[in-house]
């Protein structure tokens, strides 16, 4: 895996995301995040996370949907249970992953930080084939940026998220 300088994964399918914007002036891409979504929770391989990234929820398709469909979110990259990787954000911008967050003293971690979504829910384990992606795509990323940390979204907003949950196997990606 490579990712270009204009911080596209090489390989991977690209579908725009509208919700990101450009970083701060001087920004150092240096943390990645670790996040997991399902949508509906606990249910996999549908278009609900796509639909969700580009604004685009059917809040009639799901009971759950009514009350997330107007969020803006995105990340840069998810990771499907089938292994596949879609980039919704080039890595140059900031995706809108993290919210209200913190990270060793620095706050808006959105500003420095690329976001990894992984396909699948706090307490269901993770596919092998999403732990090889995640390494190959961890590695590309250090090659580009600057990386000093990866943490969990429970980790740069404790008490407000969970993920990406008990369920992840820290010790498979470090």
């Amino acid at each position: 895996m490579r990712i270009t300088e204009d911080g596209l994964l090489e390989g991977a399918r690209y579908i725009a995301s509208p919700n990101c914007d450009a970083r701060p002036v001087n920004a150092r891409i240096e943390l990645i995040v670790i996040h997991n979504i399902s949508l509906p929770p606990g249910e996999f391989g549908g278009p609900g996370i796509v639909e969700l990234f580009l604004n685009r929820l059917d809040r009639a398709a799901h009971a759950y949907f009514a009350g997330i469909a107007q969020l803006r979110v995105s990340a840069h990259f998810l990771l499907r249970r089938d292994g596949e990787i879609i980039q919704f954000v080039p890595c140059t911008q900031r995706a809108w992953h993290a919210g209200v967050s913190l990270w060793c003293g620095r706050e808006r971690c959105n500003d420095f930080s690329v976001g990894i979504e992984l396909e699948g829910a706090d307490d269901i384990p993770f596919a092998d084939v999403q732990y090889a992606q995640l390494v190959s795509l961890i590695a590309a990323i250090k090659v580009r940026y600057p990386i000093a940390d990866i943490a969990g979204h429970s980790d740069i907003a404790p008490g407000r998220k969970t993920d990406p949950g008990a369920a992840f196997d820290w010790g498979r990606i470090k």
